[in-house]
């Protein structure tokens, strides 16, 4: 029988690969799994707790209008869209994040598709189906572009959020 300490060692050997993996740092990893919301930036970026480090997340699919950004003025409906996803994911939340293809933006930001864990609420939908965002597809990380489209639609068709508050474009 392995000692202790020998079971101790094998067990982070193997844990800090997968630790790397689930956060999106090694090509065709997989996606990173559950996490917990720290902060919600603005109406398609959160910061999650994951791997034992803070991980700034982009949800993959949707386009919410610019609220924080101190090189572009504040979009319409931009600070209502930033607060209906801190509605929806407020600090402490628990989450599960779905990658598709790439793992990250050319910002450095993972990309997900989120997902609540107490009641399997599909955030990204949620955000344009409430009227809140745009439809952004971009490929390859269009697992869900069908979807979102669907709910994008019908948010628009209805003038939910910015739809029935910002001028057309």
């Amino acid at each position: 029988m392995p000692s202790p300490a020998t079971l101790a060692s094998s067990l982070i050997a193997c844990l800090v690969p997968l630790m790397l993996v689930a956060c999106g740092d090694a090509p065709g990893a997989p996606s990173p799994g559950p996490a917990e919301v720290t902060a919600v930036i603005d109406g398609d970026t959160i910061d999650v707790r994951i791997g034992g480090r803070t991980e700034r997340v982009r949800l993959l699919g949707i386009d919410t209008p610019e609220s924080v950004d101190p090189n572009r003025p504040i979009e319409c409906h931009g600070p209502e869209a930033a607060a209906f996803t801190h509605d929806l994911l407020p600090a402490g939340t628990a989450v599960g994040l779905e990658r598709d293809e790439e793992a990250r933006d050319h910002y450095g930001r993972l990309l997900a598709y989120v997902f609540r864990l107490d009641d399997g609420l599909f955030v990204n939908e949620a955000i344009v189906a409430a009227g809140e965002a745009e439809l952004l597809s971009i490929a390859p990380n269009d697992a869900y572009a069908d979807r979102l489209a669907t709910a994008a639609d019908a948010a628009r068709a209805s003038g939910l959020g910015l739809w029935g508050a910002c001028p057309a474009p």
